[in-house]
């Protein structure tokens, strides 16, 4: 493929609700630009971009992927974002790369969740907005009442440009309201046809064109009220105009898997989409902070943002990455601004699905990958030695759902770490760590479907078998009466023996580990064994009396006991110590304690009362609510014990239909009730 300059590339991302025909969509773009001989199917496992082994298996995208195609002497970047709630990670990927974003509906269920969080990531970061209703030659398919569901849910920018003429149920007449023209496929070919009599719904969509068309300047404004006609060129210009300033979000529709309404779906993006010069510019910081303005310039110092990264055992580390100002290739000095290291690279690559080819550059605005950058993650700014500047990176989703990771076969915990992590590398939503305490290998995703991926990654790409399973929760103990009590160690074994005598009262206190104290008088113990009676102690309470957990809240005081002048030593009085400490702590009123954390979980107001009852049924305390900074939802703030989170990540989801989100972060310890405790002890004791 040829080099093209900024004006003349289009950066597209493909996003919307999952079975709205994304992928089948951006196949259709590729196939009519003559990117590939034949039309891939997504049910046939043969497409361009869903080329992943789990892609083809699960027949849905789980992974963002870029094909560039030409159209009219443009560059079209298109980037194929994962529809899945799971896989939203790519959905950031992609709109970061992205100038403008294609939000694909469906023609049978219109506006779903995944449509508006489509629109909500490209109004965060400011991106043009193109819809395209799909899937108009099924029956079931309503073009006009998505059409006025979109309004109502987008708002008045919502602006029809190629609308259907259905008779008999079939959907293959499209009117261009921008040409005023109508075209009808007949046997796979489209044709121009004379408009079609569609009464006062035809000129009602034609006058909100002109309408909207008005609102973008003043001269047209005058010539709209003056009672003038819009020539079509001054219509495309205005179009142009409010969809590239945001007041106008064009609706295109056809039907994807036969290709109807595809060319003027193209011809409309290459009408009204704004350039990589016109929108790829952005300000990044210097390294003090200040901003600095990057047009999309290919004679300027090079800054780049590695968008996307796949690690592939093969092939090795590929970084995607779009080039905001000047050009990268071989011979392109960079220092990667997270690491202040330098970067070296050979060879820099255009992508086409999981093809890559050798490019001399990849210029301003452009999209390209470079391999076997082993220091580069995604979202780093690489960046001219002579210009240092940080772009912007990627705001992920938080992971919620975390599950325990272990190898089937024994002995592979370090191969199922190793594997995990590379997965990390290419998907930044996947969180990893051992738990210290109860020795697991935890791993975090965005839901059960996202965690089955990994599982599946790790056997096919590193060949090694895991199960998941719901993680221990880390309790702790303590005490709540004082009691004292004697530890006493006598051991004669011929010559020298071992003697150690320590009276120990152990009560309760504030603290997240135990206070030893010591109140002898008269020497009764000599001073040098003082550290010793603490290191007893402290070795003991890693495993309390009733179920083995660790010991918090504990105060130690020494304050009487003996010694022997010749069989005293360190090891006899560590051993009195941790025999004061078992006999003495069943005692003292042992109680389980149970990690609580705060939740904040932003809901629809809809769902409160559905939420809020879950949260109580775990066990939870609502403390209050507050609105989203939108006020498009609410914010439950609550705390509740860790031991009953593991489900609630697949209840939200199902409960909001996906709209839902929720973070929870551990707050402190609390005595669990005597039920639940005792579940617990006599599992850990089992």
């Amino acid at each position: 493929m040829k080099q093209y300059e900024p004006k003349n590339i289009i950066n597209l991302a493909v996003a919307g609700h999952s079975g709205s025909g994304k992928t089948s969509l951006a196949e259709a773009m590729i196939y009519l630009c003559g990117g590939s001989d034949r039309m891939g199917k997504v049910s046939e496992g043969n497409t361009v971009l869903d080329f992943d082994a789990e892609e083809i298996k699960r027949k849905t995208s789980v992974q963002t992927c870029v094909a560039p195609v030409e159209w009219k002497n443009k560059k079209i970047n298109i980037i194929d974002a994962p529809g899945l709630f799971d896989f939203e990670g790519g959905l950031c990927e992609a709109v970061r790369a992205a100038d403008t974003v294609l939000v694909t509906v469906s023609g049978k269920d219109g506006v779903c969740v995944g449509t508006e969080k489509a629109v909500a990531a490209a109004d965060k970061r400011g991106l043009t907005k193109v819809f395209f209703v799909n899937g108009l030659c099924d029956e079931s398919s309503r073009f006009y009442r998505v059409f006025e569901n979109l309004k109502a849910s987008f708002g008045p920018s919502v602006c029809p440009v190629v609308v259907p003429y259905i008779v008999d149920g079939k959907a293959d007449c499209y009117v261009n309201l921008l040409e005023y023209k109508a075209y009808k496929y007949v046997d796979g070919k489209i044709n121009t046809v004379p408009l079609p009599d569609m009464g006062d719904r035809l000129e009602g969509l034609r006058t909100a064109i002109c309408e909207a068309v008005a609102e973008t300047s003043d001269e047209m404004f005058e010539k709209y009220f003056s009672g003038e006609e819009f020539t079509p060129e001054e219509i495309i210009v205005g179009v142009s105009t409010g969809v590239k300033n945001g007041s106008i979000s064009p609706v295109f529709c056809g039907d994807a898997l036969n290709t109807y309404g595809i060319e003027q779906l193209l011809n409309g993006l290459v009408w009204l989409a704004p350039s990589a010069a016109e929108k790829s510019g952005e300000i990044a910081s210097d390294p003090d902070g200040e901003p600095v303005e990057l047009s999309a310039n290919p004679d300027g110092l090079t800054a780049a943002v590695v968008f996307k990264t796949v690690a592939d055992p093969f092939v090795g580390k590929l970084s995607y990455f779009k080039v905001i100002s000047g050009k990268l290739s071989s011979d392109t000095p960079l220092v990667n601004m997270r690491t202040g290291n330098n970067e070296r690279i050979t060879k820099v690559m255009t992508v086409k699905g999981k093809k890559l080819e050798d490019a001399p550059f990849i210029g301003a605005g452009d999209i390209g990958a470079v391999s076997k950058l082993s220091g580069v993650s995604t979202g780093d700014t690489l960046c001219a030695p002579a210009r240092k500047v940080i772009l912007d990176g990627i705001d992920y989703p938080n992971a919620c759902l975390s599950m325990a990771i272990a190898p089937v076969t024994k002995g592979e915990e370090e191969k199922v770490a190793q594997g995990v992590l590379k997965l990390c590398e290419e998907d930044p939503t996947i969180k990893f760590a051992t738990n210290k305490e109860t020795h697991q290998m935890i791993i975090s995703g965005l839901g059960e479907q996202h965690l089955d991926v990994v599982v599946s990654k790790l056997k096919a790409k590193y060949g090694v078998d895991v199960v998941l399973s719901q993680p221990k929760v880390a309790y702790r103990e303590t005490i709540k009466k004082s009691v004292k009590v004697q530890g006493r160690y006598k051991k004669q074994t011929g010559g020298h023996g071992q003697f150690g005598d320590v009276w120990i009262e152990f009560s309760p206190c504030e603290s997240d580990d135990m206070i030893f104290e010591e109140k002898v008088v008269g020497g009764a113990v000599p001073k040098g064994f003082f550290p010793a009676v603490e290191k007893g102690l402290r070795d003991s309470i890693s495993k309390g009396p009733l179920a083995g957990f660790p010991v918090v809240g504990l105060k130690a005081t020494l304050y009487d006991g003996s010694y022997h002048p010749v069989d005293s030593s360190e090891m006899s009085f560590k051993t009195a110590a941790s025999l004061a400490y078992k006999s003495g702590m069943p005692n003292a009123a042992p109680v389980l304690l149970e990690p609580v954390g705060l939740l904040k979980a932003a809901v629809p107001d809809s769902n409160m009362g559905d939420v809020m009852g879950e949260i109580t049924k775990r066990r939870g305390r609502v403390l209050g609510m507050n609105p989203t900074d939108d006020h498009k939802q609410t914010v439950i703030d609550a705390e509740v014990p860790e031991a009953e989170m593991g489900s609630f990540a697949t209840f939200i989801r199902q409960s909001t239909q996906g709209r839902g989100s929720f973070s929870f972060e551990f707050a402190r310890y609390e005595e669990a009730p005597q039920n639940v405790a005792q579940k617990v002890i006599e599992e850990n004791n089992a």
